[in-house]
């Protein structure tokens, strides 16, 4: 086989299945998005019932990025625009799925992280989130999870089918319930216990306590939410 012959082998067989993968991807993103605001919408009637202090809104930032503000949490939903191959020893390869096909391994990822809603609100950009959710979708629309919550275990090997609304809207509700239930701890006494009087004055406490539920990601937006308190 020439040179030539070999590239348009692959651009037959690895970029056509790569633009697949980006495909359905793209398709089940459009679904969380769709589900999300669907959420957003019911629970802002039954939170305004329940204390209208309580806020709920959802916001979209890009075609690959949206937000799900719950009370005191935010659920930050971010789809890759690459397609990822798994190392030859993740656990994975050893499934009949995989063995069967190669190409079954390549997939897109749509990465789910909990912030609180306070780092968003006041610019809080060195508060950190917590990856609490990865969803990896196939050429097949076949999918699995990575998952803090008890989520992963329901949905830790490849799905035998291609990946559905009410899938979808299982693993959100899971989500807001897992984010709702995962509470702010105290920080250590020694993390706070000195600040300046340019601190104080220039109000930059963020720069300076970093705030968040667990070691994780920096916050970056410039979106605003609703003026209810963490709780």
């Amino acid at each position: 086989m020439s040179q030539k012959e070999e590239i348009v082998r692959l651009l037959k067989e690895k970029s056509v299945m790569k633009q697949d993968v980006y495909r359905n991807t793209l398709s089940t993103f459009e679904m969380f998005k769709r589900i999300a605001k669907e959420l957003g919408t019911d629970l802002k009637a039954e939170a305004n019932a329940i204390d209208p202090r309580i806020g709920v809104e959802y916001v979209q930032n890009s075609d690959y990025e949206m937000k799900l503000k719950v009370a005191g949490d935010v659920l930050v939903f971010y789809m890759h625009t690459n397609v990822f191959e798994f190392e030859k020893t993740h656990p994975m390869h050893k499934t009949g799925y995989i063995k069967e096909n190669i190409n079954n391994s390549y997939c897109g990822i749509i990465y789910i992280y909990n912030f609180l809603a306070d780092s968003f609100k006041y610019n809080r950009v060195n508060d950190l989130g917590y990856l609490i959710a990865r969803v990896f979708i196939n050429r097949e629309s076949r999918f699995f999870v990575e998952s803090k919550p008890a989520l992963g275990y329901k949905y830790q090997n490849f799905s035998s089918a291609p990946i559905t609304e009410d899938v979808i809207r299982d693993i959100i509700n899971e989500l807001v319930i897992y984010c709702i239930s995962f509470d702010l701890y105290t920080p250590p006494n020694d993390a706070v216990k000195e600040i300046s009087v340019y601190e104080i004055q220039e109000r930059i406490l963020s720069d300076k306590f970093k705030t968040g539920k667990r070691l994780g990601f920096s916050a970056h937006s410039e979106t605003h939410f609703g003026e209810d308190v963490n709780i």
